[in-house]
């Protein structure tokens, strides 16, 4: 349900759309902002991916036996 109340002095900038846009392309203060590496990510999906498959697939063999 929206909220349909007016502005009665307690107005939150914080739930404003353009105001969260405009902090989120601030970025942080002091810090140079730093593009992920990719190939980083994709190996430690990778390898989360078959760590998973190897707890299934011992879970399989423990209740199959």
């Amino acid at each position: 349900m929206a909220n349909t109340q007016g502005p009665q002095g307690n107005y939150d900038p914080a739930g404003s759309t353009q105001m969260f846009r405009a902090f989120v392309d601030e970025g942080p203060q002091g810090r140079p902002q730093q593009q992920p590496t990719s190939s980083g990510s994709r190996v430690g999906l990778i390898i989360g991916i078959v760590a998973a498959v190897v707890v299934v697939a011992a879970v399989a063999w423990l209740a199959l036996k």
